[in-house]
């Protein structure tokens, strides 16, 4: 089953023997075999039983709580994996470090290359449409990264980068009743930004995951800077991710008009905007498919799912981290 999603507020979350349940105003509305389970996210309000907690620990399966609207609240994780010496490795490396620079390079490399193809694709598919401005600004910035030599001028190319990708998202949609202006968040006050957000949220769960399992500390990283509570380590994971499961996710249940303007909804006072309850379901059903999506591993020259290639591009890092590996080698997809 993967990641149980709860958006019904005001459910109870408990245990019956080695089942997680569900419910809402006394009636079971899930019921599912733990061993299933990979995570758990909550969105909204709801109440867990300590066995519960006690249970989802004791199986190692991380419990996430957000916002309706895909905001971070908190997140409940299993002991710490026992591989200290990953976690040594880890913290060796912080700073301008020889091994941060390089691995800081392969995320933005990752990521700047997984835009690239999606504006080579947009080029092929819709020949009406002109993005070789942000086509050639990506270039230039992987020309930038390639010199770069501190992580703060990673920092700048990966930002340059950015912009110019987002610069040319609007001509992704293909549908009248959609709109993208710019990139904006904390809180998305439009329908594509409030998509992308909630898909990061949910991404950004599952890699702290991945990352947990694998020995990591997901909250020092290197491409992200420190900050209390910020799980920098998995921030810098996702960015090779971002393109490849959140945007295209997006774009393509707008572009299939599987959303449309009446399906969300605007906080009055943050103006904050959302999706309907009805319509968040349809969401994770899309996110969780996404994930299962299989495609070529560039390393490893087989089949996997995006699912799967969270835990092994985490594994990926350690190798290169203990010195197993000469390089990290990015998820860059063909």
């Amino acid at each position: 089953m993967g990641t149980v999603y709860v958006t019904q507020e005001d459910t109870f979350i408990g245990k019956v023997d080695e089942r997680l349940n569900v419910r809402f105003e006394k009636k079971t509305i899930l019921d599912v075999p733990l061993l299933k389970v990979d995570g758990v996210v909550v969105m909204g309000r709801a109440s867990i039983s300590p066995a519960a907690i006690a249970e989802l620990v004791h199986n190692k399966i991380p419990l996430t709580f957000l916002t309706l609207n895909g905001k971070y609240i908190a997140r409940l994780e299993p002991e710490m994996n026992k591989n200290i010496f990953l976690r040594s490795a880890q913290w060796k490396a912080a700073g301008d470090s020889t091994q941060a620079i390089h691995v800081t390079k392969a995320f933005v490399r990752g990521k700047l290359k997984n835009y690239r193809k999606s504006l080579l694709k947009t080029q092929r598919n819709y020949p009406d449409i002109n993005v070789s401005k942000g086509i050639s600004q990506l270039e230039n910035s992987l020309v930038s990264l390639h010199k770069a030599t501190t992580i703060d001028s990673i920092r700048g190319c990966e930002g340059a980068a950015s912009a110019a990708y987002f610069s040319c998202f609007d001509n992704f949609i293909r549908v009248d009743d959609f709109s993208f202006n710019s990139r904006n968040r904390r809180p998305p006050t439009d329908p594509v930004n409030s998509l992308l957000s909630l898909g990061y949220s949910l991404l950004r769960h599952d890699i702290q995951g991945a990352l947990n399992i694998v020995g990591f500390d997901p909250y020092l990283g290197y491409l992200h800077t420190e900050r209390y509570g910020r799980p920098s380590l998995a921030l810098d994971l996702m960015e090779e991710f971002r393109p490849l499961i959140v945007d295209s996710l997006v774009l393509g249940a707008i572009n299939r008009k599987i959303f449309k303007p009446s399906d969300f909804q605007k906080e009055p006072i943050s103006n904050a905007v959302s999706l309907t309850k009805e319509k968040l379901h349809e969401f994770l059903r899309l996110y969780q498919e996404k994930k299962l999506t299989k495609f070529t591993h560039p390393v490893l020259k087989i089949k996997k799912t995006y699912q799967e290639a969270f835990e092994i591009q985490a594994r990926l890092l350690g190798k290169y981290l203990m010195g197993e590996t000469d390089k990290y080698p990015p998820l860059i997809v063909k």
